[in-house]
């Protein structure tokens, strides 16, 4: 994920170093988490609109869609059952968010990226070997716990930490990218599967997700521990301060072996192990709380994981067969990973704010286009003629690259870099915790909601991309090129937050 891009720093900033082979290959693997994740995501999508598939778990839907010619388009794949094979991960993953965040607190980010792998590999076992809708909805929990431990709590705190504070953004969209890339593999491996003769395609395409989680766990038992994490959990400075001069390549780190010190010093007078939940409901901490509850709130209601979740669906609600719906589903894949690509290297140029409007105003627009296509030229009964499909499709792909690089990666940089590190475990739990439920909310009732709403989701959708570029605009401050440990300046300096976060 970590790549040696040219990024001036700016001038009279403590932390010494360079991006070395070791950070490099540490965040790469600590980042397969997000292939785990995007892999989930991808091939969910694809599975669910394979005709054995739905024949085996969802034989109500296969008559649907193969018998019964009265009903809705926007209607063909509403069932509570199939989309609580998607949302159930969710579920799981929100109750285990809080688990991770007091083993990740205590015993550090390493023992938490191990446990995620551990028990993704259980949830790919049950699913490639499913017999009955339970034992896969099981299968689906076990993964939920695997990217609550792992993917979501530990491995973008362990990508923040190891990295430089002038490169923090282009490592830490390595997660975004990497879920890119899990995704796009997904979709290429559900274009192959769907063709296997036998009816087990689908089998191959679940059983698949052990790859990543495989190099994921065995990989985490070589990764080096964060420095921040080393002195937060054991006190030990000397082994902190071997593995800041290994991963900077510099001699020098005492500056900022200093700045962790004194952050960890300022936790220990502030809070004890057990009150950190209290503690970031204190007024100093608000700012960092606001934002931890609406970036992942706003990222889910960009209406992303529509397309991530039930694009082969979608594609074939507009008329498209199974091989060319799940064939557009790899080409959203490679524009969202491209995007988020572009977005590591530009991220800590640009700034987070710049790239969240931009990517704001290009989801709006391309929703709206999307919206009003469907509303006028797709009726209950029919398809859109060919034209009209792929247009849809090219604005779903502008569409994806907008979050890509705005919206998509920044959505767990920014929770990730504003708290201080009294706070920095709880916070990136919470965070997680409402991106589950969310994604849960979302991912439930999406196939209802397009049922009653028809073309009005995306108009539904929009609305709310307007309103979080809006509360972007006007209340999230700064943040590249600020060191994790001065990271409170930017709240104390903002013409909002200033007045609650310095008022006594």
């Amino acid at each position: 994920m970590a790549v040696g891009l040219a990024i001036t720093c700016q001038s009279g900033q403590k932390n010494n170093g360079r991006i070395t082979l070791y950070v490099v290959l540490s965040c790469m693997m600590a980042a397969m988490g997000g292939v785990i994740f995007g892999y989930d995501i991808g091939i969910t999508g694809g599975v669910t609109s394979m005709e054995p598939f739905l024949n085996k778990f969802f034989h109500n839907i296969y008559l649907k869609m193969k018998e019964d010619v009265t009903v809705s388009n926007y209607c063909l794949f509403d069932s509570q059952l199939l989309t609580s094979f998607t949302s159930s991960l969710y579920v799981a993953g929100f109750f285990t968010s809080f688990l991770a965040s007091y083993v990740t607190s205590v015993f550090g980010r390493k023992p938490s990226i191990i446990a995620g792998g551990t028990a993704f590999l259980a949830g790919t076992a049950l699913g490639g070997a499913a017999f009955n809708v339970y034992m896969l909805i099981v299968g689906r929990l076990m993964l939920g716990v695997g990217v609550g431990f792992a993917n979501q709590v530990a491995v973008p705190l362990y990508l923040s930490e190891m990295a430089l504070p002038r490169f923090r953004g282009a490592i830490n969209n390595g997660f975004q990218l990497s879920i890119g890339i899990g995704a796009l593999s997904a979709n290429l491996i559900n274009y192959g599967t769907e063709k296997i003769k036998g009816s087990y395609g689908w089998r191959v395409s679940l059983a698949m997700a052990a790859v990543p989680a495989s190099f994921l766990t065995l990989g985490a038992l070589f990764l080096p521990e964060t420095p921040n994490s080393l002195i937060q959990t054991s006190q030990d400075h000397q082994k902190a301060k071997r593995i800041l001069q290994r991963i900077r390549g510099v001699e020098d780190v005492q500056s900022e072996l200093d700045d962790l010190t004194k952050a960890n010093s300022s936790t220990s007078t502030k809070t004890s192990p057990q009150q950190p939940f209290k503690l970031i409901l204190k007024r100093r901490y608000r700012p960092q709380l606001v934002t931890a509850i609406a970036i992942p709130f706003f990222q889910q209601v960009t209406g992303i994981n529509v397309i991530a979740f039930y694009a082969p669906l979608l594609f074939r609600t507009i008329g498209l067969g199974e091989s060319a719906s799940l064939l557009s589903s790899v080409m959203t894949g490679i524009t969202g990973t491209c995007s988020t690509f572009i977005s590591m290297l530009v991220v800590d140029k640009l700034g987070r704010r710049t790239l969240f409007i931009v990517g704001g105003i290009q989801m709006f627009v391309s929703q709206c286009i999307v919206g009003g296509i469907m509303a006028f030229h797709l009726k209950d009964h029919g398809g859109l003629t060919k034209g009209y499909a792929y247009m849809v499709l090219v604005m779903i792909c502008i569409y994806v690259a907008g979050f890509g690089w705005s919206w998509g990666p920044l959505g767990w940089l920014v929770p990730s870099e504003i708290f201080p590190l009294e706070i920095r475990s709880v916070g990136q739990s919470i965070t997680v915790a409402v991106s589950f439920v969310f994604t849960f909310v979302v991912a439930q009732s999406f196939l209802s909601m397009l049922c009653h709403f028809k073309s009005g989701i995306f108009f539904f959708f929009g609305g709310w991309v307007v309103v979080m570029t809006v509360f972007v605009y006007f209340f999230l401050p700064e943040t590249k090129n600020v060191p994790l440990e001065q990271m409170e300046k930017v709240w104390q300096e903002h013409w909002f937050w200033k007045r609650i976060v310095c008022e006594k």
